[in-house]
């Protein structure tokens, strides 16, 4: 979902960004992930109406943190 209050981030641009259904209109505890840009994969808090990128992973990167996730490596219960 896109927010067109935010501002432009430098590397993505104010467009291009998603999150999962599950998050409702208004965020909820939510991350807006951006796949635009070759090579990069952006991901910022729903939250934050304004500022830049909070994280700026390469997509092997990204790659290996999703593989991880899936497995449950930081699941904390």
């Amino acid at each position: 979902m896109l927010h067109p209050e935010r501002t432009e981030s430098p590397i993505f641009g104010a467009t291009g960004w998603g999150s999962a259904s599950a998050c409702g209109p208004n965020g909820g505890n939510c991350v807006e992930v951006n796949l635009t840009v070759p090579g990069h994969v952006g991901v910022r808090d729903s939250k934050q109406l304004t500022g830049d990128v909070t994280l700026d992973f390469d997509t092997a990167s990204w790659s290996r943190f999703l593989h991880r996730a899936r497995a449950g490596t930081f699941d904390l219960g």
